[in-house]
């Protein structure tokens, strides 16, 4: 059965749960593909093979990725990643993009807060700044699944804020500060495959919002694609308005199988 489209929902128990990057990966190296979702997350809960503290924060992580992920069919890919071995700090921004299919929080607040933040060229943000942009998710097409607490708010502020010092985007603790982010090579040409997938115009890769998770303008993947193209590690031509991009594999799964190989 298809899993209900929650790609506009915006759900603060999956967001104040955290990130779970160490855990979703230790769930994915140990997934089997011959069982089902419900029976590999039942045989995390069982088996506890991840070594979780209490027998609730692992029911928690087991809801939460049955909400984020779909490993058999579109989260393949990233199932295939950490099974394989795939280095965590090349992981982390695939389980990002991942992530943010179904957490339109997160999306949301990465592209149409963090990032104009740090175009602006702002240094620190805190979470009370975050407050108006929560309360306004219905003009941009989130639904939330209730009304939410002022209590609430800020904890999904902290929250998200604490997501993109995970993923490296922010660093520090009570005040957060912007780092300079580089988006790792075999990361970025992964994106590269999934965004072709789904958009298949090689311009619209070139400028789609996604980008804007990693803090990247067009002009960056531009710059990226040309330096990768010197390399001899994809194909990318440019006269006027026409744009072509030739990648050497037919999909992020089979790149996802080579990366690891």
């Amino acid at each position: 059965m298809k899993a209900p489209d929650r790609s506009h929902v915006a759900s603060s128990f999956t967001l104040i749960k955290g990130a779970m990057i160490d855990e979703t990966y230790a769930v994915f190296a140990a997934w089997d593909f011959g069982a089902s979702k419900k029976e590999n997350l039942d045989r995390l809960k069982r088996e506890n093979f991840i070594g979780a503290g209490t027998a609730t924060w692992l029911r928690d992580l087991a809801k939460v990725l049955n909400r984020r992920f779909d490993p058999s069919a579109r989260d393949r890919a990233l199932v295939l990643l950490a099974k394989n071995g795939c280095p965590i700090e090349e992981w982390k921004p695939i389980l990002l993009w991942h992530m943010t299919r179904d957490e339109f929080l997160l999306r949301d607040f990465l592209t149409n807060w963090l990032f104009p933040e740090f175009v602006s060229g702002a240094y620190r943000v805190r979470s009370e700044d975050l407050h108006a942009h929560l309360r306004s998710v219905g003009l941009r097409g989130g639904a939330t699944e209730h009304a939410w607490s002022e209590t609430t708010l800020n904890r999904v502020a902290v929250a998200l804020l604490k997501m993109a010092v995970d993923f490296d985007l922010l660093r520090g603790s009570v005040v957060k500060e912007f780092v300079s982010y580089h988006l790792p090579e075999r990361s970025f040409l992964y994106l590269l495959y999934v965004l072709r997938e789904k958009m298949q115009s090689p311009g619209k890769v070139l400028a789609s919002e996604d980008w804007r998770m990693f803090l990247m303008q067009p002009s960056d993947v531009e710059r990226e694609l040309l330096r990768l193209h010197q390399y001899r590690k994809l194909d990318y031509q440019i006269a006027g308005s026409i744009v072509q991009l030739t990648l050497p594999f037919a999909n992020a799964c089979e790149y996802a199988e080579r990366m690891v190989a």
